[in-house]
């Protein structure tokens, strides 16, 4: 879908959210040579683009659209990684672990994929898994390597990227930040803020996340885009280095990648687990502390308070792949996030996530779901293509 077309060097894109889908889009539009202003609701962005895993995800995208959504993601993570280093990439890879044959079975049909060269999978046995991440003293029967898949400093990404894009220069013809600008009005090519101001721009580019409310309400009242509500936990810091991400069995339901015939072979999850709908994901964070997650809820409205059960197993399960106690939590959180919704008539199958020219002059541009931290560096650059 192409947006702008040809255009001239000194087009000026107005871009409201701070989140990271907001700000790959500013990246994006400088690399061009356009001039950007990006305006914020808040002081700082306190959504999703916060409140994850800092992963980029490639081993479990769905086969075709997706998977090369992911990839060239990764390409543009590596780049920004090398160009900016407060963004704390690292190219890590991941590890999925099986705790039993029904697991492992669906990990070998994995790693026979026609495209499980492009996703970076290897099959390993419990030793090779512990030589790759020797911090796992669990039991397991195995583990599938993503070799492509990476981390990054999610509360740390956006102000790294922000303070790039300034120093590249700022002003009409470069970049500029505006917090505290919470947008109440959108017109062709423009939009109003709440101090009255307006922001023309040859382009304005309106990245929500999951605010389906506000401006970009009447825009998403057909239910195209869905919330999804998770909880997350991270701990104090851990003595020992953790190589990889880390993934549990009970991930294998959740990732297109696995749709496969042993999926259907899987036990079924513990009683907790499957309520929580949880997958086990962990991050080892550039500080030594690790992020620990996560869980589903798709049905609004979302609780005020979050689950201790969920929590329990999470940390029950981190514990058994580590082979002993994580360090103390320090932080627990919810957050939401937003989905284009498969069951919606109006969705378009299998589309990735949202966008549309809902003004003249104006695109949204949101529900990318789980795989945003991901692919926001490509979804970004498909918006200018």
């Amino acid at each position: 879908m192409t947006i702008l077309g040809a255009v001239a060097s000194g087009t000026r894109v107005v871009i409201v959210g701070g989140g990271v889908l907001g700000t790959m889009h500013a990246a994006a539009a400088r690399r061009r040579g356009f001039g950007v202003v990006q305006l914020e609701r808040e002081a700082e962005a306190r959504g999703a683009s916060v409140r994850n895993f800092g992963l980029v995800w490639v081993s479990g995208r769905q086969a075709g659209p997706e998977l090369a959504l992911a990839l060239r993601a990764r390409e543009l993570w590596e780049e920004l990684g090398a160009e900016v280093p407060g963004l704390g990439f690292r190219a890590a890879g991941s590890l999925t672990l099986a705790a039993g044959d029904a697991e492992l079975a669906l990990l070998k049909e994995a790693a026979t994929l026609p495209d499980a060269d492009q996703r970076g999978f290897e099959l390993l046995d419990p030793a090779a898994v512990r030589e790759v991440n020797p911090a796992l003293r669990g039991e397991f029967a195995g583990g599938l390597h993503g070799r492509l898949d990476g981390i990054v400093e999610p509360r740390q990404v956006l102000p790294a990227l922000r303070g790039y894009l300034a120093a590249r220069g700022q002003g009409v013809s470069g970049y500029e930040w505006r917090p505290g600008r919470e947008v109440t009005e959108v017109a062709p090519s423009a939009v109003r803020d709440h101090t009255g101001a307006w922001h023309q721009g040859d382009l304005v580019i309106l990245c929500p996340g999951a605010a389906h409310t506000g401006v970009a309400g009447r825009y998403l009242a057909g239910g195209g885009v869905r919330r999804v509500r998770l909880q997350m936990m991270q701990t104090a810091p851990l003595a020992g280095r953790i190589t990889t991400a880390l993934a549990d069995g009970d991930s294998l339901r959740y990732y297109p990648a696995y749709d496969l015939p042993g999926r259907a072979q899987l036990p079924p999850q513990a009683e907790g687990a499957a309520r929580a709908r949880a997958q086990l994901l962990l991050v080892q964070r550039a500080d030594g502390g690790l992020t620990i997650g996560d869980t589903h809820e798709y049905a609004e409205p979302f609780a005020f308070d979050v689950d201790e059960d969920a929590y329990d197993h999470l940390r029950d399960r981190a514990e058994a792949l580590l082979g002993g106690p994580i360090p103390r939590i320090q932080r627990r959180w919810a957050g939401v996030y937003s989905e284009v919704n498969p069951k919606a008539p109006e969705v378009a199958a299998h589309a990735l996530y949202y966008r549309a020219e809902v003004e003249p002059g104006v695109v949204l541009v949101t529900g990318p779901g789980g795989r945003g931290m991901t692919c926001s560096p490509a979804i970004a650059e498909e918006t200018f293509r």
